[in-house]
């Protein structure tokens, strides 16, 4: 076995064996393997050979170190909050549809359909709130988002050119992330992360996050993504109006800092791209038109079956509504989401994205409640999720991402941070108490 596939098993054996002691550890083994798809990997081709699932191993040593640890789990007195009902509604919603929806033909993804990957995806997802629950824990996972970002920003960087599908960056990553624009949406959310892990590091960290970000960016700008470039536009806007005051100034110059290095990393091919983002209805290229034609024809089909056409119908349905566009994909992810599961799943996604973000807003406002420095851990890291947050829904717009993973994940790390900022509130009250006595 080589040595990149012997560091592998072993840092596999690591997470699988220690998540039985530390849950932890399963729940950041399962986001690298989820991010760099390690069954894409040649140093990992053993184990896929073998038929061994290492996210579905991981999982269940999740759940198995979560249940010999239950009574070390601090995810206070309720087992549910609100987004974590509106994640287990939505997944009904989706159950319903396939159910009462047309016969979907042949498998909507590789493996699973969208029940069951959802499904799957809704169990680790739970487990993740219940499990990430204080600001250490979450540290640890922004810099696994730091490290995966760098770890595919490399691998982009010496992937050869001949490799490129129609001059753009594809099948890199985990399998949410094998087409451009998704890689390259996953790619522009993980820059909040890096951003403020840079902010709240030191030198070694600080060198870390400096070349995570520089190959994060030239990731991108392979990915020659136009809705990706949106959706980071829409981000500085956000990180500008919404960072906090007392670390204003190092965020503006990080996000100058960044632009600059954007600009600097782009090449003739990627501005030309990006130059027809603002082209009239007769010099939009193909790729654009058929766009708005699926659109039309969601739209239209939404009006036909306001609940919906049945998850993962999608495909087979448009090409009544568009036939240009047959077995075309969506290119939006509210429309898909409300076509395939009507009105009932475009709303409960929708209160998913606005209870996500009234949690990230809370736990921003509150924070300036608690003594220094925890004060600002919980500030930085909320700002990081609501930039992040807002970059990828953005991205959403002009991509397909109703069952991607990192979607959800995301949406639901609030509350990670809503029951991490209940843990430090009590820590810190039975501090004072202590002192009192």
């Amino acid at each position: 076995m080589p040595l990149k596939g012997i560091l592998f098993a072993s840092l596999f054996l690591l997470c699988s064996i220690g998540a039985l002691f530390v849950p932890t550890l399963g729940v950041y083994g399962y986001f690298v393997d989820y991010c760099i798809g390690t069954s894409h990997q040649w140093w990992a081709s053993s184990f896929a050979e073998k038929g061994i699932r290492i996210s579905l191993i991981l999982a269940l040593a999740t759940f198995a170190g979560m249940c010999f640890n239950w009574g070390k789990l601090k995810f206070g007195n309720r087992l549910l909050i609100g987004q974590e009902i509106l994640l287990l509604l939505f997944l009904f919603a989706l159950i319903l549809s396939s159910l009462l929806g047309a016969e979907t033909i042949g498998r909507y993804t590789t493996v699973d359909t969208p029940p069951v990957k959802f499904a799957k995806l809704t169990f680790f997802t739970l487990m993740m709130t219940h499990i990430i629950t204080d600001t250490k824990k979450l540290n640890g996972l922004l810099w696994v988002f730091v490290l995966v970002a760098l770890f595919l920003g490399v691998k982009a960087w010496l992937t050869p050119r001949s490799w490129f599908i129609g001059g753009r960056l594809e099948t890199l990553g985990g399998a949410d992330f094998r087409e451009s624009n998704f890689l390259a949406a996953f790619m522009a959310a993980m820059l909040p992360f890096i951003g403020i892990q840079f902010i709240r590091s030191k030198w070694l960290g600080k060198i870390i996050c400096f070349f995570s970000a520089a190959f994060t960016v030239n990731t991108i700008v392979l990915c020659r993504s136009r809705g990706a470039f949106l959706a980071i536009f829409i981000g500085i806007i956000t990180a500008f109006i919404f960072s906090p005051r007392k670390h204003r100034k190092k965020i503006i110059f990080a996000l100058i800092l960044g632009i600059f290095g954007g600009i600097y990393l782009s090449d003739p091919q990627f501005i030309e791209r990006l130059s027809t983002i603002t082209h009239t209805v007769e010099q939009r290229d193909e790729s654009s038109q058929s766009r708005l034609r699926i659109w039309r024809g969601g739209i239209d089909m939404i009006a036909d079956y306001p609940f919906g056409v049945g998850a993962g119908n999608w495909i087979q349905t448009i090409g009544e509504y568009s036939p240009l566009d047959e077995g075309m994909d969506a290119h939006n992810t509210f429309i898909k989401c409300i076509a395939e599961l009507g009105v009932q799943g475009g709303l409960i996604y929708l209160l998913l994205i606005i209870a996500s973000l009234r949690q990230l807003f809370g736990v921003k406002k509150q924070a300036a409640l608690l003594p220094e420095p925890i004060g600002s851990n919980f500030l930085q890291i909320s700002f990081a999720f609501i930039v992040s947050l807002v970059i990828l829904i953005m991205a959403g717009m002009t991509i397909t991402m109703i069952y991607t993973e990192i979607v959800w994940l995301l949406l639901m790390l609030p509350v990670c941070l809503r029951r991490s900022l209940d843990n430090a509130f009590e820590e810190n009250a039975q501090v004072g108490e202590n002192n009192k006595s």
